[in-house]
């Protein structure tokens, strides 16, 4: 089994933003390589989540994978659990595509927190960052449950676990940046 694995979720329908998320860019990188970037020095192994559609976008030597068929399309939810049971580990250091500017200090400083809670999760200012976290190896089950009985919603499923809600500002001196969901387009 391994200690920690990372995953970049990068399956969004990307509604508001008009194109799949992981594909757009800053400066010359796509969103979805900043996050692995920021995952892979941390992790022993990067998952990338997506939707089927868009497999043959990613360079094949890099781990992707679609949702458990049973839960295709269910959200982060189902490709955090997907993730899980595609490898074992202890935790999962959890990313979306679409905060570019979360580098490899932030998951770093985070990866370094004491996990007493099943799930770490980021907040600031009152604005929480659900899909910002790291998941026990244990959520596993409950992950499960809740996608089979149609419970999608993360915060809901955040509120019903142990979740320890970690301060942006602990983790980098700018967090009004790193934090930053990207929605609309540069």
């Amino acid at each position: 089994m391994m200690r920690t694995v990372g995953i970049v979720l990068a399956g969004g329908m990307s509604r508001r933003f008009g194109s799949p998320k992981a594909f757009a860019k800053y400066k010359d990188d796509y969103f979805y390589e900043l996050s692995y970037r920021a995952l892979e020095n941390i992790c022993e192994k990067v998952i990338i989540v997506t939707r089927a559609e868009l497999m043959c976008r990613f360079p094949e030597n890099e781990c992707t994978i679609v949702d458990d068929e049973m839960y295709k399309g269910d959200g982060p939810l189902a490709g955090i659990y997907s993730a899980m049971r595609a490898v074992e580990a202890e935790r999962y250091i959890v990313l979306p595509c679409d905060m570019p500017f979360i580098d490899q200090e932030v998951i770093y400083s985070l990866s370094k927190v004491e996990q007493t809670a099943m799930i770490l999760a980021v907040c600031h200012n009152e604005q929480f960052h659900p899909l910002v976290s790291i998941w026990s190896g244990e959520a596993k089950d409950l992950l499960k449950n809740a996608l089979d009985q149609n419970k999608l919603s993360v915060m809901s499923f955040l509120q019903g676990t142990t979740t320890e809600w970690i301060p942006a500002n602990t983790l980098t001196t700018d967090p009004k940046t790193a934090f930053q969901n990207v929605n609309i387009p540069f």
